[in-house]
């Protein structure tokens, strides 16, 4: 699979259309909400961060879909084997949420009654604080969170739709070292230096039905830090993948991949099985090991959001430039996502 390199310049056109399709590892186009031709009904922003150690994981989002937006937490014990979500949605935003053109710079914010969510980003520093009341059973969350880039590297795409006027401009940086603490209910846990989190930055025009696989992973191994974003379901990707893997400082562009969902007698997706991911040409091979799926099925009318974000344990192999990767037991998630939107 011969993948663009993006250049330099506006992300769209005078149409409103991609200037260019392809990967970066960085946000080399520039993203203009005003230069958008698409219907403003269909202009979706989000931040979501996932930080997590090996006992807990907390996922944060803000999401401006401009006619909703979502404010969402996850609390997620690995040990236990158990996850609750708590989200709260606002009607007809249509970009009032502000969030920033770039992830460099520029904060996130959101304030309702019972939730307070900020998303700080000054002089290269990013900051959580975020609050919500009432998560589950009377349990309250609050946390203050510090990030810091260790690799300079990210996975960057800029996907068209079959669709004039629609793309999908995505960033994930991932291996995002953690410092601070989260608390929930009366338990209070504190980040230490083994605790890693990823941001998936998105901005676009969506077209309304689509399906999308994400899986993303971010670890320590025998003292290197290795992550990895793979994905795929929407758009034409024939000019890039979305697949990248990280090792210390490096980052590395891979080609397709495919996620092996196991189905039962029934012929229904078992997501608690063992899946496995494989590439084409060989240089992803990998089995997934769930332990909690994340599911929930958001249904109004003719909006719909079917999630399945299974967390679990990555082993197997990536090759890059014909030198074998190792992965044992590492932990990271995996996610089919149905839309109407």
């Amino acid at each position: 699979m011969k993948q663009h390199l993006l250049s330099n310049g506006p992300l769209l056109n005078k149409e409103g259309n991609l200037s260019e399709a392809g990967y970066a590892f960085d946000l080399v186009k520039e993203y203009d909400r005003k230069a958008i031709k698409g219907l403003s009904s269909r202009i979706k922003e989000w931040d979501y961060y996932f930080i997590r150690d090996d006992e807990y994981g907390v996922a944060l989002t803000i999401d401006d879909n401009s006619y909703m937006g979502l404010v969402s937490v996850s609390v997620l014990d690995f040990k236990n084997k158990t996850e609750v979500t708590k989200s709260y949605m606002t009607w007809l935003t249509f970009g009032k949420t502000n969030f920033p053109s770039t992830s460099k710079t520029g904060d996130v914010f959101a304030e309702g009654k019972k939730y307070s969510m900020f998303f700080q980003n000054k002089d290269g520093k990013r900051r959580l604080v975020c609050s919500m009341k009432g998560v589950s059973k009377g349990k309250d969350f609050e946390c203050d969170i510090s990030l810091s880039e260790t690799n300079g590297k990210s996975m960057v795409i800029a996907t068209p739709f079959k669709k004039k006027k629609h793309f999908y401009y995505n960033q994930k940086i991932n291996l995002l070292s953690a410092r601070g603490y989260f608390k929930y209910g009366d338990m209070t846990h504190q980040l230490d230096k083994t605790s890693l989190g990823v941001l998936d930055w998105g901005r676009g025009v969506w077209t309304y039905s689509n399906t999308w696989y994400w899986s993303s992973l971010n670890a320590n191994q025998d003292g290197h830090r290795i992550g990895f974003n793979l994905g795929y379901g929407f758009g034409d990707t024939s000019a890039a993948s979305e697949n990248m893997f990280f090792y210390d400082d490096e980052a590395y562009k891979l080609d397709d991949v495919i996620f092996n969902i196991p189905k039962n007698d029934k012929n229904k997706y078992d997501f608690l099985s063992n899946w496995t991911f494989k590439s084409s040409s060989g240089d992803i091979d990998l089995v997934f090991e769930p332990i909690i799926d994340r599911y929930s099925n958001t249904n109004a009318l003719i909006i719909q959001s079917n999630q399945h974000q299974v967390f679990g344990y990555f082993s197997g192999q990536i090759t890059i430039n014909n030198k074998i990767i190792k992965l044992d037991h590492l932990l990271g998630f995996a996610e089919m996502v149905k839309n109407r939107w």
